[in-house]
C-alpha cells in the first residue's frame, strides 16, 4: 500500500471519527436541553409550545456549519518519478536490444 492510500485512509478514519463525536456531543446537548425544557414546563415558565421551539432553535444553532469541500494539493513524490523515468529507460533498452536481436536473427 503506497503513502498516499495510507494518507487517505487515514483522513478518511479521522474524519470518520470526528462525526461520531460531533453525534453524540449533540445527542447529550438534546437530552440536557429537553431535561431544562421540562422542568421549565413543569414550573410553569414556559408552555409546552415555547419548550418545543426552545429545543429546536438550542438545537439548529448548534448544530455545526457544513464545511465546503477544500482543495487538495497533491505533491508530487519525485522519488516515483525518478522511478518511473528509470523504468521507461530500461523498457527502452530492452526494446532496442530485442531488435537488434531479430535483425541478427533475420540476416
Amino acid at each position: 500500500m503506497n503513502i498516499l492510500q495510507k494518507v487517505f485512509y487515514f483522513g478518511v478514519g479521522l474524519i470518520s471519527l470526528a462525526g461520531e463525536k460531533t453525534t453524540s456531543t449533540l445527542e447529550q446537548l438534546r437530552q440536557q436541553t429537553v431535561k431544562l425544557a421540562d422542568e421549565l414546563v413543569r414550573r410553569g415558565e414556559l408552555t409546552t409550545e415555547e419548550a418545543r421551539r426552545f429545543v429546536d432553535e438550542v438545537m439548529d444553532q448548534a448544530k455545526p456549519d457544513r464545511p465546503q469541500p477544500r482543495p487538495i494539493e497533491i505533491l508530487e513524490n519525485t522519488s516515483e518519478d525518478e522511478e518511473i523515468e528509470r523504468l521507461k529507460q530500461t523498457v527502452k533498452q530492452l526494446q532496442n536490444e530485442l531488435a537488434d536481436l531479430n535483425r541478427n536473427a533475420n540476416s
